[in-house]
């Protein structure tokens, strides 16, 4: 009897996975809570960029920053509001992989069931698509 039930224990290991375990989830929440601090980071020295434009700020007394013309510096605060929309995007695509994370949906393609591999969530945790169903979209 039990050797019956140790077959059918394996079978159900060998067939396709459809969600990655615990020990799986728990690494990349460790990666994406380390990528969700370091970008945090860089939106609130984009933020400090940005809100500083009243001449008080230590950058804009530098050497380079008195070479700058008008409006060459004024694009600089475009780029910086630009830059920080970005990672205000990339902060809140962490935070929902996270989530995902918490739901143990994480690392599943939206549009076929299956896995993400594991290399492209390395790559871009917050994945919500295959690098093939993410390609087979722009055509």
């Amino acid at each position: 009897m039990s050797g019956h039930h140790d077959r059918f224990q394996k079978t159900i290991m060998m067939e396709e996975k459809t969600r990655y375990t615990d020990e799986e989830l728990q690494e990349f929440k460790e990666l994406i809570l380390a990528k969700l601090e370091k970008a945090q980071r860089e939106y609130d020295s984009l933020l400090a960029e940005l809100t500083n434009s009243d001449g008080n700020d230590v950058s804009d007394t530098s050497p380079t920053f008195k070479t700058l013309e008008e409006g060459a510096s004024t694009l600089g605060k475009e780029e910086a509001g630009r830059m920080a929309q970005r990672q205000a995007k990339f902060i809140q695509h962490l935070k929902s992989a996270l989530m995902r994370i918490e739901n143990k949906t994480y690392g599943i393609d939206r549009s076929t069931g299956l896995l993400i591999p594991k290399e492209r969530l390395r790559a871009v945790p917050h994945a919500t698509l295959s690098v093939e169903q993410k390609t087979a979209g722009k055509k």
